[in-house]
This record gives C-alpha cells, structure tokens and sequence, in this order.
C-alpha cells in the first residue's frame, strides 16, 4: 500500500493519460516546465499519512530522479493533470490540474483501496 502512495505522487506533477494522448495529439506546453514539489495526503485506506516528493517537468512529461516508478502521462496546455503512476502491480491514477501562478491541486487514487488529495508548487 505505501509503495502505491507513493506512486500517486508522482503521478500528481504528470498530465493527459497516454491512452488519451495515443487518441488524439496533445499540445506540448512549457509553461509548467521545472521542478515541483508535491504533497501527497491520504484520506482514505491504509496508506501512510502524508508524502513530499520532488518532481520534474519537461516539455510537458513528468519525471522523477529514482527509477523506482513508470509514470505514464503529460500535462495538457490548459494545465490538466491525468495520469497513471505504476511499481509491479501497484498503480494509481491522479486527476487535477497545475496553474501558471505555480500552484496545482488534485485527487488521486490507487489499486488496493487508497485514495487522498495533492498539492503543487512549482520550486524552480
């Protein structure tokens, strides 16, 4: 369960699902470009409470520095967050949606019954 939280974190700073980027072509923004620093809170499931993960963005695609996680999604032009993290079985989707001001705030939720909220901000 924690290694799915810890997925849906860096799922957060992704976008667009690849499923709907294969459908149709995506405008590539850079307007999200740079390092975020995002908090990944459970609600519900057994999860640990809280998370803090640093993410970066280019050219719309979400990475992250460890190659513990597949991350699977873009952020669209208008700032839409939709994507999927995963680790062995484990996923987890995030929904929500990053601002230019630097700020983005979502939902996630994850195989094996957790789900919570994230916040964003861009830190470089």
């Amino acid at each position: 369960m924690k290694s799915t939280l810890s997925l849906a974190a860096l799922l957060l700073a992704a976008g667009v699902g690849a499923a709907e980027a294969a459908r149709k072509p995506v405008a590539v923004s850079d307007a999200y470009d740079g390092t975020w620093s995002i908090e990944v809170i459970t609600t519900s499931g057994p999860c640990d409470r809280a998370y803090r993960y640093g993410v970066k963005i280019e050219k719309g695609e979400a990475r992250y520095p460890g190659a513990d996680f597949n991350i699977s999604g873009r952020v669209a032009g208008n700032g839409a967050v939709r994507a999927t993290i995963s680790r062995g079985s484990d996923s987890a989707n995030v929904t929500g949606r990053l601002d230019r001001s630097g700020m983005g705030t979502g939902t996630w939720k994850a195989t094996g019954g957790c789900s919570g909220n994230w916040n964003a901000e861009r830190r470089g």
